[in-house]
């Protein structure tokens, strides 16, 4: 299979055939293999049994539907662990995305790219609460990551398999995925794309998601950073710490003995005490985080590190570069399935 695209619905009983016949229209004219894979995010409306007729009359469909509403991020994830396709390519299913933006964003994957994402630069949202908050988020993370982007909350994205199964996505990360792509060693790019006005159906995002981003920011920030060596934060942190009760402890030995002040309620001597006991909390939090990251590593036999090719070994191919070692779920699936 060469494409597979994974598109999240979540109550869009009226935009999933639409999608599905330019989908259709656009790859045909393509001429390529793929599949398309709706992921059913536990949709109330009739959203389910649209897809289920699309499916029974497509054999390139295939449905995900989830028992509740988990969310886009879980919704991508699910397709991503679904997928068969060499490149997956990710978009809404309000129709806002244009599908006919795909064999463009395609033609733009070549060898020297990993992931090209869109850039909705004339977007067609209500401004004071879509495009102002999405403007602002968008700034912040591009200064706090340092990675030059327009538009993170652009669904639409063409990525190869192989960093897409690198990614773990929880929480609302799918926004950072060209971040954690590129933290992985992924080249990027951004393309301008053409964004639709909304016909049918009701946004699914408002003015307080911007929040969450912002909170999920200081997660990928301490991922992006610190996550394989925690001790280098808490420890920077502790050692501040420290710094300041050490000041204290003189300050207050200074005015002790050449003052002979009374250090009953001094509030350095409590500031002394204070220090110490946050950097002793700061020290253990780096020893624990340590022992958890080599835990998370250890658990899966993961790596810290992403190889892009091998040269004169025995099988080198791109799959075996690409190779990701099975979670835990997944080697009891498959040692389950060797016993059968």
């Amino acid at each position: 299979m060469d494409v597979s695209i994974i598109v999240p619905v979540f109550n869009e009983q009226d935009n999933v055939l639409p999608l599905h016949e330019e989908l259709t229209a656009e790859m045909t004219r393509l001429g390529r293999s793929y599949e398309v894979l709706y992921i059913d995010d536990g949709s109330r409306d009739d959203t389910a049994e649209r897809l289920l007729r699309i499916a029974g009359g497509d054999a390139r469909v295939r449905v995900v539907r989830f028992r509740r509403n988990h969310g886009q991020t879980a919704a991508m994830q699910a397709g991503i662990d679904h997928a068969s396709g060499k490149v997956l390519v990710f978009l809404d299913g309000d129709l806002q995305n244009d599908p006919a933006d795909v064999p463009r964003m395609l033609d733009a994957l070549d060898e020297s790219v990993d992931l090209v994402h869109g850039w909705r630069k004339r977007r067609r949202d209500r401004f004071w609460d879509r495009r102002l908050p999405s403007t602002i988020a968008n700034w912040v993370i591009a200064r706090v990551t340092r990675f030059p982007v327009h538009d993170l909350g652009c669904t639409l994205k063409v990525m190869r398999r192989e960093i897409a199964s690198e990614l773990e996505l929880y929480g609302e990360m799918h926004r950072f995925i060209p971040i954690l792509a590129h933290q992985r060693g992924a080249r990027c790019v951004e393309v301008e794309t053409h964004h639709r006005p909304r016909k049918n159906g009701r946004t699914k995002y408002g003015i307080s998601r911007t929040l969450r981003v912002l909170l999920d920011l200081i997660t990928v920030k301490f991922l992006l950073d610190y996550f394989p060596s925690p001790m280098k934060f808490f420890g920077l942190a502790a050692v501040g710490c420290a710094c300041v009760a050490g000041a204290s402890a003189l300050a207050v030995g200074w005015m002790k003995i050449r003052h002979g002040v009374d250090m009953t309620g001094n509030p350095l001597l409590l500031l002394l005490v204070l220090s110490t006991m946050v950097a002793v909390q700061f020290l253990s939090l780096g020893v624990l985080g340590e022992v958890g990251a080599r835990t998370y590593f250890q658990a899966a036999a993961r790596r810290a590190y992403s190889i892009r090719s091998l040269t004169n070994f025995p099988g080198d191919s791109v799959q075996r570069a690409a190779f990701r070692a099975p979670s835990v779920r997944t080697a009891h699936r498959l040692v389950d399935q060797a016993r059968i």
